[in-house]
């Protein structure tokens, strides 16, 4: 189970580190005008996307469902956790939605949209850390 705990932890890592760096990418993104840059932005958000986010968020709820059973953890802050990690799901294919919205050249948001968005997973990160730490129900 070692082994499982150490995976979980580099690809929710990796995970986490896409999900605050594609909505950074949607800033720039957002704010070029040339030809070659708005190209490049849509490759290396497809490339982050689909070659590293969706992995690893596919292997760390793997090894989260493995450690559940595992260890048959239970509580009332499970149940919280589990509800933000849902919602943590729904941001990410959220964010993928965003990603075809580029590659269409559809995008009606500005920059300062994107710096917001950029915020949202330290939000679900926090309150799944203390819902772990602190076991509060």
């Amino acid at each position: 189970m070692l082994w499982a705990k150490a995976f979980h932890i580099v690809f929710m890592v990796a995970w986490f580190a896409g999900l605050f760096y594609l909505p950074r990418l949607f800033v720039y993104h957002a704010q070029a005008s040339d030809t070659v840059s708005l190209e490049r932005f849509k490759v290396m958000e497809r490339k982050l996307y689909r070659g590293i986010m969706t992995p690893c968020m596919v292997l760390t709820l793997a090894l989260g469902l493995w450690l559940w059973l595992g260890y048959g953890v239970t509580g009332a802050w499970l149940h919280a956790k589990l509800a933000f990690v849902l919602l943590l799901v729904g941001h990410h294919f959220w964010l993928g939605h965003l990603v075809k919205v580029f590659a269409r050249d559809a995008n009606a948001k500005s920059h300062v949209f994107y710096r917001w968005i950029n915020e949202i997973p330290l939000l679900y990160l926090i309150a799944i850390v203390i819902l772990v730490v602190v076991k509060p129900f």
